[in-house]
Parts: structure tokens; C-alpha cells; sequence
């Protein structure tokens, strides 16, 4: 009987699968990482709480870019799926609170993901391109409202944007002593959207050049 001849690829499947362990574990403690530290987490501290090298952590993700959207793929593909189903709700308000109700509170207990959605990178054309899809989503929720007459129709995308920051800086605050303040603010300022509760406003909206600014200094 002829010997049997091992295929070419067999001696690489165990290296790929622990190549493919590693990079789930450094997923999983990157996602520790930033929910706890932000977006500018250690990968130094990430690598070692794996007990791997960081030039292992590198192989795999050459970028803090690259693992910030491995780790935060599912959560915004989640986010993406709670826009979606707002705008299927028959109600364009309940739609619209549910759907800042859900993005808020993917805010709540991860502080990475409260900075990815804040800030721009602009060097990176993936978080780029998720910001926009994100902003669309944004756009087509208020828009929905406000041609039904539901949002005051001075309320832009930025307004949406500039609630985030602050919902931000509540969790950070109350995070440890009342977890769920945020949604007290939340509300608070959901009804000063509503249109009845209309009065003229001191200040204009940031524009478009001025909110991307701003968030890109927030990166910096």
C-alpha cells in the first residue's frame, strides 16, 4: 500500500487556528480595553493581558484603527439594525425616541463606543464611511419626524450629535453612582424636541464643516 501522502495545507491548519485564537483573545480584551479606557487604550495593556507580544498584536491588526472596528463591528451592525427598525415603526415619534433610546444607551457602560460614534478619524476611510452610514440613519429618523410634525423642525443632525457628547460626559460621571441618570437627561431632552414645545432658539446650528471639526479635535 502506497504511503499515504499529507496534503500541502495540513501542517498549517493548527497555526491558522491558533492564529485565530489569538485574535479572538485580543478582541475580547481590547473590548474590555476601550469600554473602560476609551478608544486611546493601551494596546501595550492589551497584548499583555493576553500574555502575548504586542508585535503578534500588530500581525493582526496593523492599525489601533483596525482593531478598534474588529471589536465594535457587531455593535455598530446592532446600532444599524435599531435605525432600521425605528424607521419601520408606525408612529414616526415612537420611532424616533426608540431609536435615540437605543442609541444612547449603547453609549451606556462603554466608553469606546461613546468615542467612536463621537469622534472622526479623518485619515481612516473605514470609520469614515461608518460615520456616514451612521449619519444617514440619523438623518432619516429626524427627517421622518419632522415631516410628520412630530420634531420641531429646527432641530438638526448636529443637535443629535451634540447630545451624544453630552450624554457622554453624564455617564462618565454618574456611571459608578446611578447608572441609569442618563436617561432621565435623555428625556428631558427628547420633549424639548417636541414641536409643540417650540420657542425660538439664541443660536443656529453647528454646520456641517463645524460639527466635523469639531469632532475631529475631539480625536486629536
Amino acid at each position: 500500500m502506497p504511503p499515504t501522502v499529507e496534503s500541502p495545507g495540513e501542517p498549517d491548519r493548527p497555526r491558522r487556528r491558533d492564529a485565530q485564537r489569538n485574535r479572538e483573545r485580543f478582541i475580547a480584551a481590547a473590548q474590555a480595553a476601550f469600554a473602560e479606557h476609551g478608544v486611546d487604550a493601551s494596546l501595550e495593556q492589551i497584548a499583555r493581558d493576553v500574555d502575548l507580544a504586542i508585535g503578534t498584536l500588530y500581525r493582526h491588526f496593523p492599525t489601533r484603527i483596525d482593531l478598534l472596528m474588529a471589536v465594535f463591528e457587531p455593535k455598530l451592525q446592532e446600532f444599524v439594525a435599531t435605525a432600521e427598525r425605528a424607521l419601520d415603526m408606525d408612529d414616526p415619534w415612537e420611532g424616533f425616541c426608540a431609536f435615540l433610546e437605543s442609541l444612547f444607551g449603547m453609549q451606556a457602560g462603554d466608553r469606546g463606543f461613546n468615542d467612536l460614534v463621537s469622534m472622526r478619524f479623518p485619515a481612516s476611510d473605514r470609520t469614515e464611511a461608518m460615520h456616514e452610514r451612521l449619519y444617514r440613519l440619523i438623518e432619516a429618523n429626524l427627517r421622518r419626524a419632522q415631516r410628520h410634525g412630530e420634531v420641531r423642525p429646527d432641530i438638526t443632525e448636529a443637535d443629535i450629535i451634540t447630545l451624544v457628547w453630552a450624554n457622554g460626559r453624564i455617564l462618565e460621571a454618574t456611571s459608578h453612582t446611578a447608572p441609569h441618570a442618563w436617561r432621565r437627561n435623555l428625556h428631558l431632552m427628547i420633549d424639548a424636541y417636541r414641536a409643540p414645545n417650540r420657542h425660538e432658539l439664541p443660536e443656529p446650528p453647528l454646520t456641517g464643516d463645524q460639527l466635523y471639526a469639531a469632532m475631529v479635535h475631539l480625536s486629536a
